[in-house]
């Protein structure tokens, strides 16, 4: 990585005269209060300092890229600026499943993708043609980070034996003394496949070199769809997978399709023979968590449930149902319904899919809905990944789940002085992320870079705690295609808020290089960080505020 120090030397005059186009329409403001100092006042002189000329060239600048930014119009961020869910825009993501790992929750998600025909119109989601899962983590539950897309099936993926990676489930263990991580997907309906890596965010890759459940799997071949794999590794070190669906001719109430065996303590083999679960009115969409020494088989219900299932049980068509067990092998009991079809909120309804798990203390549900592409004005199938938070009993009850677009409260808060990724955001409009580094580039996930942007697209970076002593320069590291390519705004807590400081980025550079400015105005406690970005054809890989 090469180093650049930017001086204001006013050499984006030459944009000051373009006026580029912007698209979208200006998001509503936040109300959060700003809490920023002004810099102190040069001190009085009858001969001008070296220091007051400075600021006046420092505000000629400032006036200068102030005015690229005057009536400027954000993209559309197909979410408002204080909404959690969907967690992510710039890009679908189905039948999440959630994995903690070292203060971090990884998201694992079904890569959906508009189809076109050869007119360029969207498609309906057949759903035939995704080969790769997305992934995305968080340390806060606010700020999300891109971390790409894992190539899993087809002849480009890690399982070339695999046409599909649906539904991902994924575990982490310690194996020989080193944590390895495993990464369950289903080849379309018609088997499971394990893969495996030393990161949560890869490079994964396939050990069987074939499926791990398949037609052959004793007590399998009758499973009408053998897919949605759930996993749990319990507190003795025993793991246990779980996976099935589909309803047989007759059996709406009774499907008899689940499935849970125990795996061996390698996390690549089962150890037996996979035991029928019994799962009233069963569709999809297994899934498992413990608390308080029982055992919670979760999943969707289908969509024939009749009278008499609705007042045996209380649930309806495509709901999620939590049974109880003893024991992570059943047999389970009826519980209650923790979630209803988010179809009933955001009047899109489809499969229902989900994870339950809990960090730091919290619990919370991850699911799937159609809230994106309805925002973006199509209604073809595609689903985006959403997260509620909801409260765990004592004896296991948690009620039906309120969903949300407001989302969750802040873990913690960000450090702007540590170096932060440019994908790790809250909010964005118009940018999309590409891979970063030879190694992400190879694989397709990893380290992530902002790229795509133009004139009006933003991220929101929420929580950012600038602490007691207010930072003076602002280092971002770019790749630009351009000489003067453009300039990053930075705003305090709204779209309209307090200007912070400008960055430009007015030279060419084939590589990442860091690129600093000062900032305008001092900025101490904790903000929502506004990144506003004029002009195209640069990248922001990270970014970092220094005393």
């Amino acid at each position: 990585m090469r180093k650049r120090t930017l001086a204001r030397t006013g050499m984006l005059c030459a944009l000051c005269l373009t006026a580029l186009g912007a698209c979208g329409s200006r998001a509503p403001s936040s109300q959060t209060d700003i809490q920023t100092t002004e810099p102190p006042a040069s001190p009085e002189s009858n001969q001008e300092t070296e220091e007051t000329t400075d600021m006046k060239e420092e505000q000629q600048n400032q006036n200068e890229y102030g005015a690229l930014f005057e009536d400027l119009k954000l993209t559309a961020s197909y979410k408002g600026l204080t909404q959690t869910n969907p967690i992510m825009t710039q890009r679908f993501g189905a039948d999440p499943y959630a994995m903690v790992y070292n203060d971090r929750v990884y998201f694992y998600m079904t890569a959906d993708a508009f189809e076109y025909d050869a007119e360029g119109n969207i498609l309906e989601n057949s759903y035939s043609k995704i080969h790769s899962i997305n992934v995305v983590s968080t340390a806060d539950m606010v700020n999300f980070t891109d971390h790409g897309s894992i190539q899993a099936a087809s002849a480009d993926g890690a399982a070339t034996w695999a046409n599909n990676s649906w539904a991902p489930a994924a575990a982490w263990k310690e194996i020989d003394g080193k944590d390895k991580f495993f990464l369950y997907f289903a080849d379309a309906g018609g088997g499971i496949g394990v893969l495996t890596a030393d990161s949560p965010t890869g490079p994964f890759t396939d050990p069987l070199g074939k499926g791990l459940i398949t037609r052959e799997t004793p007590n399998c071949s009758d499973v009408l769809w053998l897919f949605d794999p759930a996993v749990l590794v319990d507190d003795d070190g025993k793991a246990y997978l779980y996976f099935g669906g589909g309803v047989p001719e007759g059996k709406v109430s009774d499907p008899g399709t689940a499935r849970v065996v125990q795996l061996g303590e390698d996390m690549i083999s089962i150890v037996g023979e996979p035991v029928r679960l019994d799962v009233p009115y069963l569709f999809e969409d297994s899934g498992i968590h413990k608390a308080n020494g029982k055992y919670y088989y979760t999943y969707c219900s289908n969509w024939q449930v009749d009278e008499a299932g609705t007042a045996q049980y209380g649930f309806h068509n495509a709901e999620i149902v939590s049974l109880e067990s003893d024991d992570p092998m059943g047999p389970f009991t009826f519980k209650e319904t923790i979630l209803e079809n988010p179809g009933k909120y955001c009047g899109l309804y489809g499969n229902n899919h989900h994870c339950v798990f809990c960090f730091r203390g919290n619990w919370y549900i991850t699911y799937h809905s159609r809230v994106l592409e309805k925002a973006m004005g199509v209604e073809h199938g595609y689903r985006c990944t959403c997260v509620d938070s909801f409260l765990m009993q004592e004896d296991g009850t948690i009620g039906k789940i309120r969903q949300t677009f407001s989302g969750l409260e802040q873990l913690s808060s960000v450090d702007p002085y540590l170096v932060n990724r440019g994908a790790n955001m809250a909010v964005m409009g118009g940018v999309e992320c590409i891979p970063a580094d030879a190694g992400s580039l190879a694989t397709g996930c990893g380290n992530m870079a902002l790229s795509g942007i133009e004139t009006g697209d933003f991220v929101v970076v929420k929580g950012v705690d600038f602490g007691d002593v207010a930072p003076t320069k602002w280092s971002a590291w770019l790749r630009s295609s351009r000489e003067q390519a453009g300039v990053i705004q930075l705003r305090a807590d709204k779209p309209d808020g307090d200007i912070l400081g400008y960055l430009p980025v007015d030279q060419a550079s084939p590589e990442f290089t860091e690129f600093t400015a000062d900032l305008d105005r001092a900025v101490t406690g904790v903000h929502d960080l506004y990144l506003i970005f004029y002009g195209e054809g640069y990248e922001l890989d990270t970014w970092q505020f220094v005393r």
